[in-house]
């Protein structure tokens, strides 16, 4: 096993899953959307005064989180009202679920007040709390210093002696 950290130099972070990832959800606005859609917000005006935003940061937030595939709409119409839409999780929305879990622990154990935490989300079948662990593909947990990395099929090599390489 080669610690592909060890060797940082010769590899590009250019296509940097974190990095793509942070360019789709990477603002307090759109996380505070995807935690009010995981809580079951659904309609526009509740995601703009829950997450506390006025309606163009919502509308736009709204656009941009349905156009990188993890919120869609989906009509609505109340009795004699016109037909409007609301959001709803997708199958890559839904996956995001581990992340907003992992941020709220994180910030359960380090930001949150004097009170503790707001919401403790628990299991419907037991009642205990929900927490994010790390766990490889064979079903052990994996804690710090257990892991180490490897080239992924994506990996850009560079090489470090280029001009103009700035190495990752």
């Amino acid at each position: 096993m080669k610690d592909l950290l060890k060797d940082r130099d010769a590899w590009s972070l250019a296509n940097c899953s974190i990095a793509r990832a942070l360019e789709i959800v990477g603002n307090r606005t759109a996380m505070l959307i995807m935690r009010e859609a995981f809580f079951g917000t659904r309609r526009f005006d509740d995601f703009a005064k829950r997450v506390g935003i006025g309606e163009p940061a919502a509308a736009a937030r709204l656009k941009e989180l349905t156009a990188a595939g993890l919120l869609e709409r989906v009509p609505y119409q109340d009795p004699g009202q016109r037909t409007r839409y609301a959001y709803q999780l997708t199958q890559k929305g839904r996956d995001f679920r581990a992340v907003i879990v992992a941020l709220r622990q994180w910030g359960d154990t380090w930001a949150a007040d004097e009170h503790g935490p707001p919401v403790v989300v628990r299991h419907e079948n037991c009642g205990a709390p929900v927490h994010a662990v790390l766990r490889c593909g064979n079903g052990h947990d994996v804690r710090p210093g257990e892991s180490f990395v490897d080239a992924g099929p994506g990996l850009i090599r560079v090489d470090p002696d280029s001009p103009g390489s700035s190495g990752g």
